[in-house]
């Protein structure tokens, strides 16, 4: 076996996309004479600042001989956008079952999820395994290539990707997809295909808005329900799919910690807290409060204006309320992804109200209690109001429409609380 591995092709302004490449390279290899077990496509840590839209990286496994698969690799980077100097493509080629990778290539993969790796590093990693690399540019794809080299290893939890590919000359133009196919197809595969429409805000999630070769990508648990869901959809002519497996909607990307005492910008966390600031909304639509994790560690969490209704999920928090909180630390804000409601706050303490006339007690100065200013009756104490809350305790989620490729929805299951699934 040989596992192809191969990152940053793409440009933001350009267009172009990675699975592409590896899609056509998996043509080429059949071409050679080799055969495609499967393409993986990894989402690395969604925080790198050179990223360029879904941070991915992408794999070939296959029979191929690692020298041949290395020259057809090679000359296969004359499709990355390398007029755009943030575009620095990298490949990297390795011999032997994708699970049979070295501890410390799994462990560079699961690290580039989490944390951030330096190209230099990646280099002499690969040269240590006995891997060759190629390259353009200043090569920073090495990164990424070396860690989807040893994803298959590294990760238990996989999806899968359809995606459909427009005809070339159609590239960079508005693409033309009937929504209400892609309304019903979504509707019959659901839950087992996810993320393919946003019911609330109306728009295809499926169908991305850059100057890509993609016309819609269908994600899921289940490859056939993938399929069936892009063969279903309408539009234009398709010049070609593939199928990827991925760690999309897994949550590869969280680390669980104590506290908030030991997170970093730029890596995406998961940590246990209590509400201590109210929410509020600011300018822009955004909406923040202040959660103290068991070390005692504030920080500021929020809701940004993409997640849309999802931030009236935020604003219904009080001080008092128990959650564990899912997201990237950017600039000492974690940008919530999902929270889970743990214990919340079911009493508000108020003026006693009057036994005689109903009305609400006033302070009888300090120390005196509660005095009804009409009947002259007294309290102690002020009183425990019940208070209606428009929360249950589980977890809730940002919308399709704003949620990350690696996040996990909650219709996937295994979450440890009721979840409360967005559509």
């Amino acid at each position: 076996m040989t596992v192809i591995g191969l990152d940053d092709t793409d440009s933001r302004e350009r267009g172009m996309c990675t699975t592409y490449v590896a899609a056509t390279l998996a043509e080429r290899v059949r071409e050679a004479g080799g055969r495609v077990e499967r393409r993986l496509l990894v989402r690395l840590n969604p925080g790198v600042e050179h990223k360029t839209r879904g941070n991915a990286a992408l794999a070939v496994h296959t029979d191929l001989d690692p020298a041949r698969a290395l020259d057809l690799a090679r000359d296969h980077l004359d499709l990355a956008e390398t007029a755009d100097p943030r575009t620095n493509p990298g490949v990297a080629v390795a011999p032997g079952a994708p699970d049979d990778v070295p501890d410390d290539v799994a462990e560079f993969s699961r690290a580039a999820v989490r944390d951030y790796h330096e190209v230099d590093d990646a280099v002499a990693l690969a040269a240590d395994a006995g891997y060759e690399t190629a390259h353009a540019g200043n090569g920073r794809g090495r990164i990424g290539a070396l860690a989807a080299v040893g994803a298959w290893r590294a990760f238990d939890d996989w999806t899968y990707e359809c995606i459909s590919y427009r005809e070339r000359d159609r590239w960079g133009t508005d693409r033309e997809v009937d929504w209400e196919s892609v309304r019903s197809a979504a509707e019959r595969a659901y839950p087992d295909a996810w993320d393919t429409v946003d019911r609330g805000e109306g728009y295809p999630v499926c169908v991305p808005r850059t100057p890509c070769p993609i016309l819609h990508g269908i994600r899921g648990d289940d490859p056939e329900t993938a399929r069936s869901v892009a063969e279903s959809i309408e539009g234009e002519p398709v010049a070609s799919r593939a199928l990827f497996v991925t760690n999309q909607g897994t949550d590869a990307h969280l680390r669980p910690v104590d506290g908030f005492g030991s997170v970093a910008d730029g890596r995406a966390y998961r940590v246990d807290g209590e509400v201590v600031e109210s929410p509020e909304t600011r300018e822009g639509g955004h909406v923040f409060c202040t959660v103290r994790s068991d070390d005692g560690a504030a920080l500021a969490v929020a809701a940004f204006e993409p997640t849309k209704r999802f931030r009236d999920r935020v604003r219904a928090l009080r001080v008092g309320d128990r959650l564990t909180v899912c997201g990237e630390v950017t600039g000492g804000t974690l940008k919530l992804e999902k929270f889970a409601v743990r214990e919340l706050v079911a009493t508000e303490r108020v003026n006693p109200t009057c036994p005689e006339c109903g009305r609400s007690m006033g302070s009888a100065g300090a120390g005196q209690g509660y005095r009804c200013r009409d009947c002259g009756t007294s309290a102690d104490e002020k009183a425990e109001r019940v208070i209606d809350r428009d929360l249950e305790p589980g977890w809730y989620e940002v919308p399709p429409c704003a949620r990350r490729h690696v996040a996990k929805p909650l219709v996937r299951g295994g979450f440890d609380a009721p979840t409360h699934p967005e559509r």
